[in-house]
């Protein structure tokens, strides 16, 4: 049975989120890993000329590309971090859009070259309706790119995800997890010519590595 996604519920979870995530000094960065300055950057989404962020958190990788001419669109559920990055980033060129992703990919026809999300919508987002919708939205030869924590070993498919603790207010989401084989073929089966996932290794042993994905539309 498909997980049951509250957005109300959900949306209150990343407002919480944003308070604590946003930092007003931050500069522009772009990273695909949790462990700064480690792995491929921007380079995996080739050469574009615009892209659209899914789950764009604190907008720093947006505004990252915003900055290097690329047209570069975000999209966030969280309207408190929206208004933050709308704030933060005025001067970039990025653009912050609030909406819940799959009613965005849906109801708007812009095309981009590349569409990536970081440790966001991808991570959350059932993989069966995210993904032909974010090929519809990309250019022939267009790329997607995200990346995420890899699976426990295991635990596939959609996890339960409390936020903020154990103690107070029940704040929960889903995210999904998988072997990178599946990954690959949930992207060839919605459509993508290509398709090749794979986990790159923390730069320190025995820590948690970074699935990193990349499709390419046909």
């Amino acid at each position: 049975m498909p997980a049951q996604h509250d957005i109300a519920v959900e949306t209150e979870l990343w407002d919480t989120f944003a308070a604590s995530a946003f930092k007003e000094d931050a500069e522009p960065s772009f990273c695909w890993t949790q462990y700064a300055g480690h792995g491929p950057g921007p380079e995996l989404l080739g050469d574009p000329r615009r892209v659209l962020e899914i789950g764009c958190g604190t907008g720093r990788a947006l505004a990252h590309l915003a900055e290097r001419g690329i047209v570069a669109r975000g999209v966030d559920l969280s309207p408190v971090m929206v208004e933050k990055t709308t704030t933060k980033w005025d001067g970039t060129g990025a653009e912050f859009v609030r909406s819940e992703v799959l009613e965005y990919l849906s109801e708007h026809e812009e095309v981009y070259d590349a569409v990536y999300s970081i440790f966001g919508a991808a991570w959350f987002t059932d993989p069966s309706r995210l993904f032909p919708l974010v090929r519809q939205r990309l250019r022939p030869s267009g790329v997607f790119v995200f990346s995420q924590p890899p699976a426990i070993p295991g635990a596939y498919g959609p996890q339960g995800m409390y936020k903020g603790g154990f103690a107070g207010k029940a704040m929960f989401t889903y995210r999904y997890s998988y072997r990178p084989a599946v990954w690959e073929r949930l992207l060839t089966r919605a459509g993508f010519a290509t398709a090749a996932a794979w986990v790159l290794d923390a730069p320190q042993p025995g820590h948690i590595g970074t699935l990193l994905v990349r499709a390419v539309a046909p």
